[in-house]
């Protein structure tokens, strides 16, 4: 197994996210990978968390990703965040990344989950894709 291209596909997810008109229509800049400290924008998309499997096998080391990306809004309902989340699922479902290590093989979409958090009726839509990586 490798942990080794994981850095370079959350670069390249980021840089796929920053570089979508659909997606920066909808939260403009507002796309994180670390959400800054302080006030923050009524919408906005960070990428979270991730969980990596060994898929190595005769041919060489690789690494399947399961990672989620949030999309956050303070706005009432869930209508512009679902708007937001299917231009986050349109980007990277099946997107072609070149990373600065590994091979992307594929990325797919994986689950969503839409919920109220928090005190102040906030609203969070966690999209969930698994991509899987050779390490060449």
């Amino acid at each position: 197994m490798s942990y080794g291209t994981a850095a370079a596909l959350q670069a390249a997810v980021y840089q796929t996210l920053t570089a979508d008109a659909a997606l920066v229509a909808i939260v403009g800049s507002a796309i994180y990978d670390a959400v800054p400290v302080g006030s923050l924008p009524s919408i906005y998309v960070s990428i979270g968390t991730e969980t990596v499997k060994d898929r190595s096998d005769q041919t060489g080391a690789g690494s399947e990703h399961e990672l989620t990306i949030s999309v956050i809004t303070e706005l009432a309902g869930f209508a512009v965040a679902k708007d937001a989340a299917g231009a986050v699922s349109d980007a990277l479902a099946g997107a072609t990344m070149v990373l600065s290590r590994g091979t992307l093989i594929a990325m797919n979409f994986y689950r969503a989950k839409a919920s109220r958090v928090g005190t102040n009726e906030q609203r969070q839509i966690d999209l969930t894709f698994k991509a899987l990586v050779e390490d060449d």
